[in-house]
């Protein structure tokens, strides 16, 4: 999606996460400055241990900055109370992780159908957007697989389609193909492209191999807690 002249969506200015205190304090954050607008897909890359980790789960609202300031859609997410910032995640956010996070013993749609459940949906509606959800990652003939009955693949997908039924804002991926081969990281990152490119879904996506950063049209490296490049194509 063609994001320059869309609105800010991500705003960091000085932001700073520390770990610890004293003389065992952590620095993962050291300053970052980053605005991020509405519709693009950014690829967050860096060596082990350089923060892009603790980057997104700030900005995916599991963790908090210790200093500085996040605005998403112009609102100062560090305001927030714990609740506050749990109602954002649930309504403006999604979530893909490379341990897929599924319900051992739950069956595909079920597991789709599991954030909406949080929203006091009713199951008929659940179960049609959890439907097209499998459906648009395709996945219409695996809706009552328990994530055993799945290949590695195939359990991405249904995180991919759970992570998207409640119509997200943003999608945070956190190294989303670690755990996939090659044909299976192609597949996967042709649903993220189409996400972004077809419903305008801001992806957001930490990854530390090159070929899945290049999908992304623009690439944020993070090294030593600092934002050391910033390259859009």
């Amino acid at each position: 999606m063609n994001a320059p002249g869309n609105p800010p969506l991500i705003e960091l200015q000085g932001l700073t996460k520390t770990y610890g205190t004293g003389d065992a304090a952590f620095q993962a954050l050291k300053g970052i400055d980053l605005t991020i607008r509405a519709g693009e897909f950014v690829a967050i890359i860096g060596p082990s241990g350089s923060g892009k980790s603790t980057l997104m789960n700030v900005l995916g609202c599991l963790d908090t900055a210790t200093t500085g300031t996040y605005r998403y859609q112009g609102i100062a997410v560090e305001t927030l109370t714990t609740d506050q910032r749990s109602l954002l995640r649930r309504y403006a956010l999604g979530f893909i992780f490379q341990g897929f996070n599924l319900l051992a013993r739950t069956s595909s749609l079920e597991n789709v159908e599991l954030p909406l459940l949080y929203r006091g949906i009713s199951r008929r509606e659940r179960r049609e957007k959890a439907v097209a959800a499998l459906t648009s990652v395709g996945l219409p003939t695996k809706l009552g697989n328990t994530p055993g009955e799945l290949s590695g693949g195939q359990q991405q997908r249904v995180a991919i389609a759970r992570a998207i039924v409640t119509r997200p804002s943003t999608l945070f991926a956190d190294e989303p193909t670690g755990n996939l081969d090659s044909v299976t990281t192609r597949d996967v990152m042709e649903i993220l492209t189409r996400l972004n490119v077809d419903q305008g879904i801001t992806v957001m996506l930490v990854t530390h191999e090159d070929g899945v950063a290049a999908c992304a049209r623009r690439t944020v490296l993070i090294r030593d807690g600092r934002v050391e490049s910033d390259v859009s194509r």
